[in-house]
């Protein structure tokens, strides 16, 4: 579907003149829309949270098929930088009773949003202001996170840079700075057996392999690629 069919089918026929004229700006369709579609559920966003993408959902589905498969009883997850909540709601559509979810992001804006997203999908989330591990007082099976992770000098698209919220899109030390602040604490907030669900850069696969190796060097530790047949998720397994 391109952007001008989505304005069509989303936007009331009123606004779609207004529409047309902000795309063309350089706005992108989902902010001017309102809302995303993201694994068949519908995400309301805005320019305060970065907008999901298909890797996401595909870090999600991973994520999924894993926890099916290690957890036998209900356990408890922890989805850190959740900006528009799509990760942590999912699962809880995805999973149901099987999953207690909490949910952490830095921005308060963003959260508000988290939070109308999880009353519009009927999603018992519990939501936390701080940053990434930083809010948190109890033990998780699960750790998801899709932090921030541009390497500040790096060169992205333009109506990316543009509009959507730098605060969820660039990292210090190489775009690595979150990795290794939630990997080098995350032990204490983790029950024995866990798994930890992270999104990355297409190139960052075997910095962030090594970052968790010094953390939990007994880990079993996968980097899987995404559709593109880029290395983009690490997921790290503990018995």
């Amino acid at each position: 579907m391109t952007d001008i069919e989505y304005l069509k089918k989303y936007l009331p026929e009123e606004k779609f003149e207004s529409g047309l004229k902000r795309l063309e700006k350089g706005e992108p369709v989902q902010y001017i829309v309102g809302n995303v579609d993201f694994y068949g559920y519908t995400f309301k966003v805005n320019p305060c949270v970065l907008i999901p993408r298909f890797e996401t959902e595909e870090l999600v589905s991973k994520t999924i098929e894993y926890a099916d498969a290690v957890f036998k009883e209900p356990f408890k997850a922890v989805d850190l930088g959740t900006g528009s909540g799509c990760i942590a709601i999912t699962l809880k559509k995805k999973l149901g009773n099987k999953i207690n979810i909490s949910a952490v992001d830095i921005s308060k804006d963003a959260l508000e949003v988290a939070k109308l997203n999880a009353k519009e999908n009927d999603a018992d989330i519990s939501f936390y202001h701080g940053d990434m591990l930083e809010p948190l007082d109890e033990k998780f099976d699960l750790l998801i996170s899709n932090p921030p992770y541009i390497k500040k000098d790096e060169e992205i698209m333009k109506i990316v840079k543009e509009n959507e919220p730098s605060i969820a899109l660039y990292a210090d030390n190489e775009g690595l700075a979150n990795y290794e602040k939630i990997l080098s604490s995350a032990k204490k907030y983790l029950n024995q057996k866990n798994i930890m669900a992270f999104e990355i850069g297409w190139w960052q696969g075997e910095r962030v392999v090594e970052i968790a190796r010094n953390y939990f060097p007994n880990a079993l530790i996968r980097v899987e690629k995404d559709m593109q047949d880029k290395d983009r998720f690490v997921f790290i397994f503990n018995k």
